[in-house]
């Protein structure tokens, strides 16, 4: 489908054209680079989560969500390598598919950046409060300012989620008065999170016992439509752990022989990717057990949910992975490493924060360009005077940020992050296809091989996911849609620039913005 309002490609290749930039990545460097982006806050974040929905079978989600992941990358990279510039899906999606089409797709990246943002500010205190508070000084904070609301799945007697929220303002604070990391800070960061990671495989493998894997499958494959559990189901949500990917397709531009080392780069970080968090997974339900807890019907009661609260509160259930806010430095303690639990725990606890920074960095470019468009108030992205960084969106952000921190527990925010995610990469895939049959002979330095196979897969992939979200989940994704909507046609639609005649392309030299830091999840 086209509208009538299409941002010339044009113009937007003139503007990319102004930056040159050198080839200089090979195969191995691409597949470095894409590890590093990869692997961060999903495995920390959402092992517990994922094995109430799947038990053992949160391994066989990891290689579901891996592989959907693979069709994806290789549809961005192709677009990407003839687009860079600000606006990522958004962008791209303006320059094939139009005007409205595009401010629905840079409507579900505001909601992905924030609530991942609030996903990883509520791991961040879990690791707070379980390493730094509880092991090393001894402090328990009350339950009321541990957790969220008991009917939104935190701890009983839970009112807010204090850390999350003091966290999240924080970052906003460093945002506004221009504080950035530099990819240097954000490599060691990684190195960080890898090294804990490799840590714990190599303490938890020796101990793994075939008994903790049967079943393998307690929930199936399939747990029904909107049900969130099952293998499946698991995977809809650990999709969060593999985002950052995309990353690597918009490095086609500077890599050596693109059309063999862009799919060498993308497949073979993400397959080391799936690998090491399949291990990872083993090392967890291996050794300590991850079997979810049924409820009557003999299904997973839902993560995060109300009665999984009041079973995890029982004495039985109190050491299960499962029930653990920090699984995996809760995996290494209870079998024996308390130390390098804890040291996990403060990797983790060390790493997070950059991690929310650039998410919310991202979040205020998505805003800019909308907002250069005319498809958001100019005040979204006013300077401030001393600081030159964009205050008014940057505060409105942090807010929501740490008020979806306070009350929402980490697989419900994962969750609602990856539905708007998978709406933007299906939109990608459909522009890419558009775009091969309306314009084949535009220049392409990478060509996404057997498209025809590839772009339909990504579309199903992404389908198939949404679909196995919980039904909560995935009915946020349409109701902020639909307030998208309203928004558009009630002020958007007749402020537009395109809409008005005035093109304006600009590149992120001109925009004033940094290249996004990887290895946001």
């Amino acid at each position: 489908m086209r509208f009538e309002r299409v941002k010339p490609l044009d113009a937007i290749l003139a503007a990319a054209e102004q930056k040159s930039l050198k080839r200089t990545l090979g195969w191995f460097q691409l597949t470095l680079f894409g590890i590093g982006c990869v692997i961060g806050t999903g495995i920390f974040a959402l092992t517990a989560a994922g094995a109430q929905k799947a038990g053992p079978g949160l391994m066989l989600a990891f290689a579901i969500a891996g592989a959907i992941c693979v069709v994806a990358a290789l549809c961005y990279a192709e677009i990407a390598a003839m687009i860079p510039v600000a606006g990522s899906a958004y962008t791209y999606t303006y320059s094939v598919m139009g005007e409205l089409l595009a401010w629905t797709v840079g409507w579900a990246l505001v909601l992905e950046y924030a609530v991942a943002a609030s996903a990883v500010a509520v791991t961040w205190s879990d690791y707070f409060q379980g390493t730094v508070l509880t092991q090393f000084l001894g402090i328990q904070l009350p339950p009321w300012l541990a957790a969220g609301p008991l009917a939104l799945g935190g701890s009983p007697g839970g009112l807010i989620n204090l850390p999350a929220v003091f966290i999240g303002l924080l970052i906003t604070f460093l945002l506004v008065i221009g504080t950035s990391e530099s990819a240097k800070v954000n490599a060691v960061l990684v190195a960080i999170k890898v090294t804990a990671l490799t840590a714990f495989v190599v303490l938890t493998l020796p101990r793994v016992q075939a008994a903790q894997f049967n079943p393998f499958l307690p929930a199936g494959v399939f747990g029904g439509f909107g049900s969130g559990v099952g293998a499946v189901g698991a995977a809809a949500t650990i999709f969060f752990a593999y985002v950052g990917f995309d990353a690597v397709s918009t490095a086609a531009e500077e890599t050596k022989n693109p059309q063999r080392n862009v799919p060498i780069g993308l497949i073979g970080s993400l397959l080391f990717c799936t690998i090491f968090y399949i291990i990872v997974a083993a090392g967890a339900i291996g050794t300590i057990g991850g079997q979810p807890i049924m409820g009557p019907d003999g299904t997973p009661w839902p993560a995060g949910s109300e009665e999984l609260a009041r079973q995890c509160a029982l004495p039985q259930y109190a050491q299960a992975l499962v029930c653990s806010k920090e699984a995996l430095a809760h995996v290494l303690r209870e079998i024996g490493f308390t130390t390098v639990g804890n040291m996990l725990g403060i990797a983790a606890f060390i790493a997070l924060p950059s991690v929310i920074l650039v998410l919310m960095f991202g979040q205020t470019r998505i805003f800019f360009v909308m907002s250069r468009d005319g498809l958001l108030p100019d005040m979204l992205s006013r300077v401030h005077p001393r600081f030159k960084t964009p205050y008014v969106v940057t505060i409105i952000t942090g807010l929501a940020v740490s008020l979806a921190a306070a009350f929402l527990p980490v697989g419900q925010l994962a969750d609602i992050a990856n539905a708007g995610t998978l709406y933007a990469f299906m939109m990608v895939a459909i522009a890419v296809m558009l775009l091969r049959k309306r314009e084949p002979n535009r220049k392409r330095s990478f060509r996404t091989p057997a498209l025809w196979l590839v772009g339909p897969a990504t579309i199903a992939g992404c389908i198939f996911l949404f679909v196995n979200l919980p039904f909560a989940a995935m009915l946020v994704l349409p109701i902020w849609g639909a307030v998208g909507l309203m928004i558009y046609f009630g002020y958007s639609r007749s402020r537009s620039h395109l809409g008005r005649g005035i093109v304006e392309v600009v590149s992120m030299d001109q925009a004033g913005l940094e290249p996004e830091i990887p290895g946001a999840h």
